[in-house]
């Protein structure tokens, strides 16, 4: 039997560029959905957002958002896979690992007050200013402030530190990016993978995962799959798409 090929992959410098375009990366899934690999979306995004690239990419797969804070299935994927949800609506069944958006919000206030730092964060922001700040477009900063989990934030004046040894001290997870700290509950890529990579194992048998990324918020998910592709300043985005290509026709054959 043929292993089912599963790519878990971020978003963020690895699908996307830094215009937030995909006409590089399009054909390259394309040429994957070809080869019946699936292609799990593992990003920092807002499900809204997530949802728009699943759309334009032609995905059918499962997807993580926010960094691992849920998990997001079509009611009609597995077959034989069994697991527990947290909630349904007409499409999917979600798995929520995280914590909600507005208690988030608040820890995020209090932090503040305990270190006397200022921090601005998405919630704190405009549309207009949220489009302004990352580059976005204006309907994806819509989006991109649709938030349930996780909240991208600045340290404006204070002790990153302080501000860091405070979110800890909350049970909080946090991550750095490129622009942003994101603040969220007790969770990352990697438990969402695993999740997913054992309801893979069941439906298929035999699954081999992948994940592929470019930023420390990433590393917990390669912790979890079989082969870890890091784009880097030594390796490009399409340089380990190909390799992805290579290894799942092997893999296939």
């Amino acid at each position: 039997m043929k292993p089912k090929i599963v790519v878990f992959a971020d978003l963020d410098g690895t699908i996307l560029d830094e215009r937030y375009k995909f006409s590089q990366t399009q054909p390259i899934i394309h040429t994957l959905l070809n080869l019946d690999a699936s292609i799990v979306l593992t990003s920092s995004k807002t499900r809204s957002e997530v949802e728009f690239y699943r759309r334009h990419l032609g995905l059918k797969d499962p997807f993580v958002v926010e960094n691992g804070s849920a998990i997001y299935i079509h009611k009609k994927y597995f077959k034989t896979a069994a697991f527990t949800y947290t909630k349904q609506n007409r499409q999917y069944y979600v798995i929520e690992l995280g914590m909600p958006y507005s208690e988030i919000r608040k820890k995020i206030e209090s932090i503040q007050k305990e270190t006397g730092t200022n921090i601005i964060g998405f919630g704190d922001m405009t549309t207009q200013k949220v489009a302004q700040d990352t580059g976005l477009p204006f309907e994806l900063a819509q989006l991109a402030k649709a938030r349930e989990y996780d909240e991208p934030f600045r340290i404006i004046e204070g002790s990153e530190n302080a501000v860091v040894d405070a979110i800890k001290d909350k049970g909080l997870c946090f991550t750095k990016g490129g622009r942003y700290f994101h603040v969220l509950g007790n969770t990352d890529k990697g438990k969402a993978t695993t999740i997913l990579k054992d309801l893979y194992q069941q439906e298929f048998q035999k699954a081999v995962t992948i994940g592929i990324g470019d930023s420390p918020n990433d590393f917990s998910m390669f912790a979890q799959v079989d082969k870890s592709f890091i784009i880097s300043d030594e390796k490009s985005s399409s340089s380990c798409w190909q390799e992805i290509i290579e290894l799942t026709k092997i893999m296939q054959n």
